[in-house]
């Protein structure tokens, strides 16, 4: 066996290899979805920091954590809290997942919140 990774850590690796070829120093909105919830961190990666973070798990989100209402108030949350930390400009990273439903949700709502990618 010549590779270890699994294909969904390959293909996240794929997406953030892309990503970083025009980040530009821009900051990264990382999201990741599990069944139960969705999870999105604003990552600084030249200072290995997370300026801003949000999930379905904050008492701020009100609701079921697996739809996509709750991944558009996790999307508008984060907005606000990565704008309060003084970061506007920042770089999709949908990792493995499909820019569909509910990871399509969330960055909808993270560009209405006032981000910009």
């Amino acid at each position: 066996m010549a590779n270890s990774l699994s294909t969904k850590q390959r293909r996240a690796a794929r997406v953030r290899r892309s990503l970083k070829k025009v980040a530009n120093g821009r900051p990264r909105l990382s999201v990741h979805r599990s069944n139960a919830n969705i999870y999105a961190q604003v990552i600084d990666d030249l200072n290995g920091k997370t300026l801003a973070a949000a999930s379905t798990l904050d008492k701020d989100v009100k609701g079921s954590g697996g739809n996509i209402s709750a991944a558009e108030a996790v999307g508008k949350l984060v907005a606000d809290r990565a704008k309060k930390a003084g970061v506007e400009d920042v770089i999709f990273d949908r990792g493995a997942f499909l820019y569909h439903g509910r990871v399509k949700a969330l960055a909808d709502a993270a560009r209405e919140g006032g981000l910009k990618f």
